[in-house]
């Protein structure tokens, strides 16, 4: 086990980089993390009344997951199309790079969101810091207003989260479905097992998506997630509940394996071999997003299909009588049910 994991850091022990009482925000980008490429995330949390400031991304597309609470959000995109709708926890939202949005809670408890981004290091402007960087003549032109109209402006810098006063405003077209919105927990699971499930949030399902996706997965007890890579696709993973264990190997057979807690943050580079494991008698859930939107891997179980035992026997050097009767394998399982004891920890 090692001491230090290059591949692992926690987002829930993460130095917040703006907090006040509204609210706070914070991100594991490459600058935390370093072995993180093309993904980073951030954790927001919005107590009633609170507002994440209208802003934009300037490098990286976004998946926003709703932990818990009742959002609006609003988006301006491309070409000045405008949606607004309201999210709950287990809902998911999406919003394209240089589109321009804002988070809204609305309801009378805490809103937090997980908020997943297509850049190790992500890039932004705020509504208020853009406005700040014209003179009240070239914003008095722009809305056909005499430049004093905006002389009360407080052009002092962004603070990410502000106040709201008075009742929210909510769009009555609020609730009706969005191309950017999408319920990954209230999907029925494409992938069930007796020890587990994936709900998925992938092109295959949600069109929006284009260089992002994201599986919500719960590992029970008696179950494993199979050994097994990516060919073409990153893994960054936030553990939402449970305790587990995982295990990379790196390319210069460096093994690494290490805990996962809650609101630890992992990532796996591309085509590096990995499992995980349930530590305990709880279920673990994982919230994982990959930088494709359609992501893919290869697994142990149909890689020993796809050879014939001659060519296993000759590779892992032992007479072809002495290897196991691996299962016929077309399809990897994804998870596994676990028949063996656990090893020990620290092994």
């Amino acid at each position: 086990m090692t001491g230090t994991s290059p591949h692992i850091t926690s987002l829930a022990a993460a130095r917040p980089a703006f907090e006040s009482e509204l609210g706070s925000v914070t991100l594991v980008d490459a600058t935390v993390l370093p072995i993180l490429n093309g993904l980073s995330i951030k954790h927001v949390v919005l107590e009633p009344g609170a507002i994440r400031e209208p802003r934009w991304n300037v490098n990286a597309n976004q998946l926003g997951y709703c932990l818990s609470g009742t959002a609006l959000v609003s988006i301006l995109g491309n070409a000045d199309v405008f949606s607004s709708f309201v999210i709950g926890a287990g809902q998911m939202y999406h919003v394209e790079s240089g589109s321009i949005y804002h988070i809204e809670n609305i309801g009378d408890g805490r809103a937090e969101f997980l908020l997943a981004l297509r850049s190790e290091r992500p890039r932004h402007f705020s509504m208020r810091d853009s406005f700040s960087a014209m003179t009240d003549a070239v914003l008095g032109n722009t809305y056909d207003l005499p430049g004093s109209a905006f002389a009360a402006f407080d052009r002092s810098p962004a603070q990410q989260i502000v106040r709201r006063a008075g009742a929210a405003d909510v769009p009555s077209t609020a609730g009706l479905p969005n191309a950017q919105l999408f319920d990954v927990e209230g999907q029925h699971p494409p992938l069930s097992y007796a020890y587990g499930e994936a709900r998925l949030a992938r092109k295959q399902y949600w069109a929006a998506l284009e260089d992002i996706s994201m599986y919500s997965l719960r590992i029970k007890e008696s179950g494993m997630r199979e050994p097994h890579w990516h060919p073409v696709t990153g893994e960054m993973g936030y553990v939402e509940k449970g305790h587990a264990r995982m295990r990379v190997l790196d390319p210069d057979n460096t093994l690494d394996e290490y805990l996962l807690s809650p609101g630890d943050v992992y990532f796996v580079p591309r085509a590096f071999p990995h499992h995980i494991e349930v530590l305990g008698d709880g279920d673990m859930h994982f919230l994982i997003f990959f930088d494709q939107p359609m992501p893919a891997d290869i697994g142990y179980r149909a890689t020993a299909s796809a050879f014939s035992r001659e060519v296993l026997a000759a590779s892992f050097g032992i007479p072809e009588r002495e290897l196991p009767r691996f299962p016929y394998t077309p399809v990897d399982p994804l998870i596994v049910g676990r028949l063996n004891a656990l090893d020990p920890v620290g092994s």
